[in-house]
C-alpha cells in the first residue's frame, strides 16, 4: 500500500492533499488534475484553492464538522481514480518567450553549461527548444517554477548568491526554470534574459501565467532583445493548448 496521497490539516480550516515527498512530473500532474477536479464539485464550503510543487491546497469554511467532511470528501474524490496519470486541466495556454542567451545579460550561462556538461552552444539549443510546465507559482506576484528539464540539468544551487538579477531574468536549478519578477538575490544561475513581466498590475491579467501553462524559451540575438526590452509582453506569444 503506498503512503501517498497524504491529506494533512493546514490550521483550522485548510487540508493539504500532498502527491509525493519530492518534485515530480506525475506527482506535479496529479495536484494540478486534483485542484481542478475539487473547483468542479462546486461544494459551498470551499473559499480557494491552490497547488504547490506535488501538493493541493484546500481552504473552507470554519464550522465544528468542517475538517471531518471535507477530508471524507476529499479522500473519496482521491479514489475516484489514478490522479498520477490523470490528464491535465484544460484552459491552459503555451507561451513562447523570446531570450537572450548569455551575454553581460545573462553572464552564469556558460558556468551552468559546464555544469550541466554541455558547452554554451549545445545548453543554448537545448535550453531554446525545451518545453517546460508551470510547477506553481510562488515566492514573488506571479512568479512561475517551470520544469522540469533534462536529468543534467538537476545541477545544485550556488554554494553563495548572486547579490541581484533584474525583473525577466531565466535561471536555472535543480531541473527547474524561473522567470523572476523583480530582482532579486538569487543562488540559481543567471543563464537568460527575458523582457516578459510575470507580474502586471493594473491590466486585465495582473498574473499572465497559471499552474500547468507550458513555455518555450527561443533564442534571440542581444539585438533583438533590446527592441522588445520595454514590451511588457516582452515578445511574448500565446497561443491555446487543448
Amino acid at each position: 500500500m503506498t503512503d501517498w496521497p497524504r491529506i494533512r490539516s493546514v490550521g483550522l480550516s485548510g487540508l493539504l492533499v500532498t502527491f509525493a515527498e519530492k518534485m515530480s512530473e506525475p506527482a506535479n500532474r496529479a495536484a494540478l488534475a486534483f485542484r481542478a477536479a475539487v473547483e468542479e464539485q462546486g461544494w459551498p464550503e470551499v473559499r480557494e484553492t491552490s497547488t504547490s510543487l506535488v501538493s493541493t491546497f484546500v481552504q473552507f469554511e470554519v464550522s465544528q464538522e468542517a475538517i471531518t467532511t471535507m477530508t471524507d470528501r476529499l479522500r473519496d474524490l482521491l479514489e475516484t481514480r489514478d490522479w498520477f496519470a490523470e490528464a491535465l486541466p484544460a484552459g491552459r495556454s503555451l507561451w513562447h518567450v523570446p531570450t537572450v542567451y548569455g551575454t553581460d545579460l545573462a553572464p552564469q550561462l556558460e558556468e551552468a553549461a559546464a555544469a550541466a556538461g554541455l558547452d554554451p552552444d549545445a545548453a543554448i539549443a537545448e535550453l531554446s527548444q525545451a518545453r517546460v510546465r508551470v510547477l506553481t507559482i510562488g515566492f514573488a506576484p506571479g512568479q512561475p517554477y517551470m520544469g522540469e528539464l533534462l536529468p543534467h540539468w538537476d545541477i545544485p544551487r550556488q554554494q553563495g548568491l548572486t547579490k541581484s538579477v533584474p525583473p525577466g531574468s531565466l535561471v536555472v536549478a535543480i531541473r527547474q526554470l524561473i522567470i523572476f519578477t523583480n530582482a532579486s538575490p538569487t543562488g540559481w544561475r543567471h543563464i537568460g534574459q527575458t523582457a516578459f513581466r510575470t507580474f502586471r498590475p493594473g491590466s486585465e491579467m495582473p498574473f499572465p501565467l497559471s499552474p500547468g501553462d507550458e513555455l518555450i524559451f527561443p533564442s534571440i540575438t542581444r539585438q533583438e532583445f533590446d527592441r522588445i526590452a520595454e514590451d511588457p509582453t516582452g515578445g511574448a506569444e500565446r497561443e491555446a493548448l487543448t
